[in-house]
């Protein structure tokens, strides 16, 4: 077995060595912002309110929230980036964020920008995963009926054909550039529909290596079961499991749909028992490495550090495609960077889009590390202590 490395996730010379001392600053008063969930929400509100009137705040938006949590308006912006991360070792995705009408116009043009992000990605060697949401590809009111066994009308059976054939395009252009796709995890009421599109990916695409990988969320009561159902699926017809394992992101969504409509919620009951799932998840794809890949999507220190233990546990090389560790670009980078020191796979989510176009976006980035529970005091203390240490 080989040796375990000393990881610490407290080593803040490495979890901050590729930012500059005005970076630092800028990240304090990010963070300084999210900390205060009032001032946060004010903040959130007065930018849409700037935006919506066209009022030229786009520079100090670069300066804030999109410069911390975005790469930038466009891939070539980026790329620039992700080449920065690179140099200690961190490997990226870039994400398109920009949430489209919901017409044709813009499923089709969602589908080319992903594909653009692909064909870029593979001219370099730290860009090894596109990442492609089903619902920026077709309608989800047609996969919701799908997933009801409701009948569906030509227009909308056709419509549905083409998301199907824009999913296929996306993963057979990985396939043929060499990467891998991740595709996102969507609202239980049409996921078995998103589930059974991706398993139709993998059974073409995953024979020879992993290049699909689905999304687990292990908040649903039921996920480690479906995990488990993967597997088997995945031996029975001889592909490769892509499995990403991250704790959830609709939760609010489930609950407020469930009371409505009077059915059982899917979520779990309580955070420890999402814990337990998702710890008892990446062990079971580890233990079953000859099947399952996985990408450990989580901003929790405790799960990330069970993962490097279980890979020594289960003789995994760090070096190799088996497992990557994921996270958010501008979140957590004292797990990100201590990971990739110590010689580990680590895939930052880089999204990018115009400003205005990825409000929705940084608004659930800022709801989510302000509802977090010390999700951005954590983060704010350790940029704290990092500007002390460097007065010395």
């Amino acid at each position: 077995m080989p040796a375990q490395p000393n990881i610490s996730f407290e080593n803040l010379k490495v979890a901050f060595a590729s930012k500059s001392d005005a970076e630092l600053k800028r990240m304090y008063l990010v963070f300084a912002m999210l900390n205060n969930k009032t001032v946060s929400d004010i903040g959130i509100g007065l930018t849409h309110f700037a935006l919506k009137l066209h009022l030229p705040i786009k520079w100090i938006m670069k300066q804030t929230m999109f410069g911390h949590f975005c790469g930038g308006e466009t891939i070539e912006e980026s790329v620039e980036d992700c080449k920065k991360l690179a140099e200690y070792g961190v490997e990226s995705c870039l994400d398109y964020s920009v949430e489209g009408k919901g017409d044709e116009e813009s499923f089709e043009r969602t589908t080319q920008e992903i594909r653009q992000t692909l064909i870029e990605s593979a001219k370099t060697d730290y860009l090894p995963f596109g990442v492609v949401k089903v619902t920026g590809l077709g309608d989800y009111h047609i996969l919701t009926k799908i997933q009801a066994k409701e009948k569906l009308t030509q227009a909308e059976e056709e419509a549905f054909q083409r998301c199907k054939a824009r999913v296929d395009l996306l993963c057979k252009t990985a396939h043929d550039l060499n990467l891998k796709i991740l595709i996102d995890a969507e609202e239980s009421w049409f996921q078995d529909v998103v589930d059974s599109l991706t398993y139709e990916a993998m059974e073409k695409y995953n024979k020879e290596r992993c290049v699909v990988y689905n999304t687990f969320q292990m908040y649903r009561a039921d996920m480690l079961g479906r995990l488990k159902e993967a597997k088997m699926l995945a031996r029975e017809l001889g592909f490769k499991l892509g499995a990403k394992l991250v704790r959830g992101a609709y939760m609010e969504k489930e609950r407020e749909r469930a009371e409505k409509l009077g059915y059982a919620s899917p979520i779990q009951p309580d955070k420890a028992a999402t814990d337990r799932d998702y710890d008892a998840g990446v062990e079971f794809c580890l233990a079953n490495n000859q099947v399952v890949y996985l990408m450990s999507g989580s901003h929790n220190e405790n799960s990330n550090l069970l993962v490097v233990e279980l890979m020594g546990k289960f003789g995994i090389d760090p070096k190799s495609d088996q497992v990557f560790f994921g996270q958010l670009y501008g979140m957590s980078d004292n797990i990100s960077f201590n990971l990739a020191n110590a010689g580990y796979r680590v895939l930052k989510y880089v999204p990018y889009g115009p400003v205005e176009k990825v409000m929705p976006y940084l608004t659930r980035r800022a709801a989510e590390n302000s509802s977090i529970a010390g999700q951005s005091s954590r983060e704010f203390e350790l940029i704290k202590r990092e500007m002390e240490r460097r007065k010395g």
